[in-house]
């Protein structure tokens, strides 16, 4: 039987954060209410252990981060917690910004939060990115990238960078409504998120190794400050969730540095690529540091080699078809 008193709500439930959060839910015996939108399937979803026929510890909803009374209906009884994980996500150009990237993540994280508060959700956990810390050209030269930092919104604009100007809008509007409100809201913000694929398709940031060990040349200049396993952010999620003790902004990643590093060592572990070799900076000044995700670290945090999550990756990447057997 669901327990209704651990249900949670999840948004973007059959991405590929969103599926690996509500498998490490299930894991724990809560019960979650997923959102999709309705021109997704989240079928692969039904799969997860935990969430078989017969029982009601997982609920589907079909709703756009737009339609603000489905969010309402997802999120009725979820007063264990909600955590807000749809965004639209891409690293292309998009031809309509505002549609495509600013309204949904501004306006539809407003209608979550509405939604989670009207139920009575005792906290929220906010899926941000690093998007919504880097770029940052004014962060003082030798100085670590920690929780403090915020993405310029004119330097992105400046160059038609709305990813990030979508991730960093959304996520100080959620700031605002906390205070307004009263409102317990953590937010986590994960870099480059990699791992076994348990959703159909490629998504955007399993795509950049996928693109890499193609041989990419790009440096991810504007989008890198390290990777983490895709399972270690689901379980951070839920440690905010669960941790008295967490509060405000708290950067997800096994380590800080170059995209160049992380290419080299890719190169490493998966031969018979053709991976480019970078011989500059690919984040000009990026301070490195292996511990930059203290605030999770201090909660208890344990993170996921980055050798293990390349290979990982790399072999699921192999597995789905994605990605051609190397020379």
């Amino acid at each position: 039987m669901a327990s209704e008193e651990k249900r949670v709500l999840v948004t973007g439930g059959n991405g590929f954060i969103g599926t690996w959060l509500v498998r490490s839910l299930l894991s724990k015996s809560y019960s979650v209410s997923a959102t999709y939108h309705p021109q997704t399937d989240p079928s692969h979803l039904l799969s997860l252990p935990g969430a078989g026929s017969g029982t009601d510890n997982l609920r589907l909803f079909p709703a756009d981060l737009l339609d603000a009374p489905a969010i309402e209906a997802a999120a009725a009884g979820c007063t264990a917690g909600a955590f807000h994980v749809a965004s639209p996500c891409t690293l292309e150009d998009p031809a309509d910004p505002e549609g495509e990237l600013l309204l949904p993540a501004v306006r539809g994280t407003v209608n979550v939060l509405e939604a989670a508060r009207k139920a009575g959700a005792r906290r929220v956990v906010l899926t941000s990115s690093i998007s919504a810390m880097v770029p940052n050209p004014g962060w003082a030269p030798g100085r670590v990238v920690d929780e403090d930092c915020w993405t310029d919104l004119d330097y992105c604009k400046s160059r038609q960078k709305w990813y990030p100007v979508s991730k960093t809008t959304a996520e100080k509007t959620a700031w605002e409504y906390a205070e307004k409100y009263g409102m317990d809201i953590v937010a986590i913000n994960p870099s480059t998120c990699l791992g076994p694929l348990l959703q159909p398709g490629l998504n955007a940031s399993s795509a950049v190794l996928q693109q890499l060990l193609q041989g990419s040349k790009d440096t991810q200049e504007y989008h890198w400050l390290g990777c983490v396993h895709v399972r270690d952010v689901a379980e951070a999620q839920i440690l905010l969730l669960e941790s008295p003790k967490a509060s405000g902004r708290h950067l997800c990643t096994n380590g800080v540095y170059q995209f160049r590093d992380f290419a080299e060592t890719v190169a490493k572990l998966c031969p018979g690529y053709n991976i480019h070799k970078f011989t500059e900076e690919t984040q000009p000044g990026l301070v490195p540091c292996k511990d930059a995700a203290k605030k999770l670290i201090d909660l208890g945090m344990v993170f996921t080699p980055i050798e293990e999550t390349i290979k990982e990756s790399e072999a699921s990447l192999r597995a789905n078809g994605l990605l051609a057997q190397p020379n």
